[in-house]
């Protein structure tokens, strides 16, 4: 049996994210990859939210609007490419002194910083997306930053996609 190859920036350990799935480690199979982190994602956040809602139901949401083509085009669309080019380039940054798990963490706590601007306990749910959309970026890195960063970004879309989806059709 031959063993599972991880993406360079694994080889030395994946720390805390050794709990995570090896395929999101591995960066040869791009569309099961993006499947897989896209299911991680949306998975942990929704069980994140229910938690939080339960333990603080009268939690604010963010205020996202509810213009049709703002919050299709802003949510799905432009939102997943500003913050994943922003993301690669902190991480990019974060990786000259940081191990690649490292620099992942903090890229996901920021994110849960940033997000709770906006509703406090959103970030709470928000950085166990941008755990997967950070872990994404460091395995597809050595590939090239755009292919990393599309990576992410896709990932990124798709864990938007419903939410919006939602947001449009009324079901906030």
């Amino acid at each position: 049996m031959t063993e599972v190859a991880f993406a360079p920036a694994w080889q030395h350990g994946r720390g805390p994210l050794a709990i995570l799935p090896g395929l999101l480690f591995r960066s040869d199979r791009p569309y099961l990859t993006i499947a897989l982190a896209w299911l991680l994602s949306i998975g942990g956040s929704m069980a994140l939210g229910a938690a939080i809602a339960l333990i603080v139901p009268e939690a604010e949401a963010p205020e996202l609007g509810n213009n049709i083509a703002v919050v299709l085009i802003g949510v799905v669309v432009l939102s997943p490419l500003i913050e994943s080019l922003i993301m690669g380039g902190v991480i990019d940054l974060l990786l000259r002194w940081l191990r690649p798990w490292q620099a992942v963490l903090a890229s996901a706590a920021a994110w849960g910083g940033v997000h709770s601007l906006m509703a406090a306990t959103w970030g709470l749910v928000i950085w166990w997306p941008f755990l997967i959309f950070s872990t994404i970026f460091v395995t597809w890195r050595p590939r090239g930053f755009w292919i990393a960063m599309l990576m992410a970004a896709t990932v990124h879309a798709l864990q938007n996609l419903f939410p919006a989806i939602a947001i449009v059709l009324g079901f906030e």
